[in-house]
């Protein structure tokens, strides 16, 4: 058994996945654009991780762009039969590496098409929509006619599974009674936890959520006491974090992303640790550190 196995496992459809996985996204280049600093590492650490266990690896064709799709389908293909791969459409990159929303039916369309293409698939396994109302996170706003797009390219066979990402809770609730969803990405960390409730109502309904930027936000003292968690558990401050996060709900998927061999076995070393009592009371504390 490897140590990714103490995660557990969840549902996402018909597919069941490790709770720690991997995300793709920063094999690109810097600025998630253009090519990998290093393409033979970057077809190492994901040989690694697949090797190491990792059944869930989250990406999308618009990082590079087309870049990491490309990166996976080198490294990876043909792929084993119980590699799930998470892909994402909804954005698209300007000629200066911007984000740009790209929610037309054409784009969508388009964008499921590239990532079949650029992975080497018949059918994407999951495909979440990345809802780009604001540039700094969620907003709200209808989806109906996005979502919609993407329900249809799932009834056409190319996508078996569809999801969310960057959403709110009226968001989620417009796009269930379209179609059925499985998981949920959103920002969430022990700094920034608004999803509190949103995670609990998605576990009691069998959806996944996936938490991005496991380290993003902190401001100073949060940072500080959670490297000095880190410090007296012997770990480092990003396994303590996606300790937290597995133990926070069991419909929690993580995908830490790495470019470095190293990293990735250190954030995998994750499900081997355990919190104690007093580490979570005071990283329960995080979140309310001025």
């Amino acid at each position: 058994m490897s140590s990714i196995d103490l995660s557990g496992t969840f549902t996402l459809g018909d597919r069941t996945v490790k709770r720690l996985g991997y995300g793709a996204m920063q094999l690109a280049g810097a600025g998630v654009f253009g090519p990998p600093k290093n393409h033979g590492a970057a077809l190492a650490v994901l040989r690694e991780a697949v090797a190491r266990g990792v059944n869930h690896i989250d990406t999308s064709d618009f990082y590079g762009p087309h870049v990491t799709n490309l990166l996976i389908r080198e490294a990876l293909a043909p792929y084993s039969d119980d590699l799930t791969i998470v892909t994402k459409i909804g954005a698209r990159r300007g000629a200066d590496g911007s984000w740009l929303p790209a929610f037309s039916p054409e784009a969508l369309t388009e964008a499921v098409h590239d990532n079949l293409r650029n992975l080497g698939l018949d059918v994407l396994d999951v495909v979440n929509l990345r809802i780009m109302f604001d540039a700094h996170g969620t907003a709200e706003g209808s989806i109906e006619a996005p979502f919609t797009v993407l329900a249809e390219l799932q009834r056409q066979g190319l996508v078996r599974h569809i999801g969310l990402s960057n959403v709110t809770p009226a968001q989620i609730e417009e796009a269930r009674r379209i179609a059925r969803i499985v998981c949920v990405q959103n920002q969430y960390n022990l700094a920034h936890r608004g999803d509190d409730a949103l995670i609990d109502q998605l576990a009691r309904d069998g959806i996944a959520y996936v938490p991005f930027f496991p380290l993003g936000g902190f401001n100073p003292l949060q940072s500080s006491t959670l490297s000095r968690v880190a410090q007296r558990l012997d770990a480092t401050p990003m396994q303590v974090a996606l300790a937290w996060l597995l133990g926070r709900a069991p419909n929690i998927l993580l995908i830490p992303g790495t470019s470095s061999v190293a990293h990735l076995r250190e954030n995998l070393a994750a499900a081997e640790l355990e919190l104690p009592e007093d580490a979570l009371r005071e990283l329960d504390g995080v979140a309310m550190a001025a």
